[in-house]
């Protein structure tokens, strides 16, 4: 499924680069609040970690997570699609992810008789999961597009001229 506008009322590039300032703005305010808030973090696969280490974990994610929203950004701008596609590739992983974190999240408030934490993480976070999806859905649209322009002026999919000739 290929967007051809972000919202019906802005262009694919413009919600790229929302998206990356999304992106940008989120990781700085959780990086924020894991260091300042008194708040238990866990894993879901390894719950043996120290408190410490998981912040540290979550930490350079989310460094991780500035890095790729900000050659995202440089990417749209410059019309380079090999600078996206750390963030197209990663994306719709994180959109997996942050489903299976969702599903996992709630039902351990189920399990533990928090019903109505159980049900408000699950709406909550599966409106987020729609949003994050569809953001990143614009954002491959205008990767899709950006990469389709460079084939019709015979430009390869990640900048490069196509050299027919053989020497």
């Amino acid at each position: 499924m290929q967007l051809t506008t972000c919202c019906r009322c802005c262009s694919l590039k413009t919600g790229t680069i929302f998206s990356g300032v999304c992106g940008i703005v989120l990781a700085v305010i959780s990086l924020i609040l894991i260091f300042t808030v008194n708040v238990e973090w866990k894993t879901i696969i390894i719950d043996i970690l120290d408190k410490t280490a998981v912040k540290i974990i979550f930490a350079i994610n989310l460094c991780m997570t500035i890095l790729i929203s900000l050659l995202l950004i440089i990417g749209a701008v410059r019309k380079n699609t090999f600078m996206m596609l750390p963030w197209v590739v990663l994306g719709i992983m994180l959109a997996v992810a942050l489903f299976v974190s969702v599903l996992y999240t709630s039902i351990m408030f189920f399990i533990n008789h928090e019903v109505l934490n159980g049900v408000l993480w699950l709406i909550f976070g599966l409106i987020a999961v729609v949003i994050y999806t569809y953001m990143w859905l614009v954002v491959y649209s205008y990767f899709q597009q950006l990469k389709f322009d460079k084939m019709n002026r015979g430009i390869g999919p990640y900048g490069k001229p196509y050299n027919y000739r053989r020497p």
